[in-house]
């Protein structure tokens, strides 16, 4: 499984981004897609995940500002950032796991940088 995300970059508070990742390889058609991010000095954290059925979870600190969706047919997820915080600074990981397994991979990251 390959994963291979695009986007972020700097953005200014209040502002926008969009994120986008490719899925590749051997994936299952039933699966959890999403994003994760790690801020200097922290643990990696969840920030969103959306299942093949299209339920989604959103970390509290996000709900309302970023939107999670993904397209089956591309094999793509993306993550739209609105309401930018200086907060949301990090490497943004884009994930997959297959609901038969307990193995998350993950793509290689993509710095989101915010400025005020």
């Amino acid at each position: 499984v390959q994963l291979q995300a695009s986007g972020g970059g700097l953005g200014e508070a209040g502002g926008s981004l969009r994120l986008s990742c490719a899925v590749s390889g051997s994936i299952s058609s039933i699966n959890i897609l999403g994003w994760y991010r790690q801020a200097p000095g922290k643990q990696r954290e969840l920030v969103a995940t959306i299942t093949s059925g299209d339920s989604i979870v959103y970390a509290d600190s996000v709900k309302g500002r970023f939107t999670i969706s993904r397209d089956n047919a591309k094999k793509t997820v993306s993550l739209q950032m609105n309401g930018l915080k200086l907060e949301d600074t990090a490497v943004y990981y884009c994930s997959y796991r297959s609901h038969y397994s307990s193995r998350t991979y993950y793509g290689q990251g993509t710095q989101v940088t915010v400025s005020s």
